[in-house]
């Protein structure tokens, strides 16, 4: 039996309990995938991210959810620069991560939050899937489609009411995009004090509702800056009983996604 090192952390999180949890475990090296994949299926959280040492400051990354391993995930990689500078010793200026998404940077702020540069994915106009309203049980003003089909709707109202059919939602969206089948459904939020009020469902990829997604949000912030005129934007993903506080900031093909994170566990995985 082998130990490793394990924390629990929530990331885009104003406190514990909230934003999206990840699993974060350091290893010497990565093991075979499907050591990873039921090491994250036994987790049973949106996302487990194994990171190894791989040079000064930088470090390789993959992330799992309980059913496949995925190629960009925003909260996991905040969870595990959280865990570099918080628990593992590390001091330095900025963490580099590679990735199967090419090197992805984490800084850490004066004011304590953590800064990661991510692609930005500019979506596409795309006709109304066939369904999607009725999958959804309510109508979105237009939807477009980056790596995710994101439906735009009026308020935050229609966002944080839906409940949604999510095996039509995967069949639906994966035909929308050609990759799997995760939606995202977003809002301006000016009633709410925030510039977009968002949720995102990934029967896709395993999860049903993701509390907090960061790749969502490369999909989010070239759209809504664009719409809103502001490159910054306040951003709130309003998975019930949790929320996750994002602010993205577009700066030419590149976003950042700039929150905090928690840790609530930290402890040992036997395996």
């Amino acid at each position: 039996m082998s130990t490793y090192r394990f924390f629990q952390i929530d990331a885009f999180a104003e406190r514990a309990m909230a934003g999206g949890p990840a699993a974060v475990m350091p290893m010497e090296a990565f093991l075979a995938d499907d050591v990873m994949l039921a090491i994250a299926a036994e987790n049973n959280l949106a996302e487990t991210a194994y990171i190894v040492a791989k040079g000064p400051g930088v470090w390789d990354l993959r992330w799992f959810t309980p059913a496949l391993e995925v190629p960009l995930c925003g909260h996991a990689t905040l969870a595990s620069a959280h865990a570099l500078y918080s628990h593992l010793g590390y001091d330095g200026p900025e963490i580099g991560f590679d990735t199967k998404s090419g090197r992805l940077s984490v800084k850490r702020l004066a004011d304590g939050r953590l800064e990661m540069d991510f692609p930005a994915q500019p979506p596409r106009d795309v006709p109304m899937p066939e369904g999607l309203a009725d999958a959804l049980g309510a109508t979105p003003q237009r939807v477009v489609a980056g790596p995710y089909l994101m439906a735009i709707f009026a308020t935050p109202d229609e966002v944080r009411a839906l409940k949604p059919d999510l095996v039509r939602v995967n069949e639906i969206s994966g035909g929308a995009t050609g990759g799997r089948g995760n939606l995202i459904c977003a809002a301006p939020g000016a009633s709410e004090g925030f510039d977009v009020v968002s949720r995102f469902f990934a029967p896709g990829s395993g999860i049903p509702e993701d509390p907090a997604t960061g790749s969502a949000h490369c999909i989010i912030a070239p759209y809504f800056s664009a719409l809103l005129g502001k490159p910054e934007l306040a951003c709130f993903q309003a998975y019930p009983g949790r929320g996750a506080h994002i602010t993205t900031r577009l700066e030419g093909d590149r976003v950042k996604l700039i929150g905090r994170a928690r840790t609530v566990i930290a402890g040992q995985f036997f395996a």
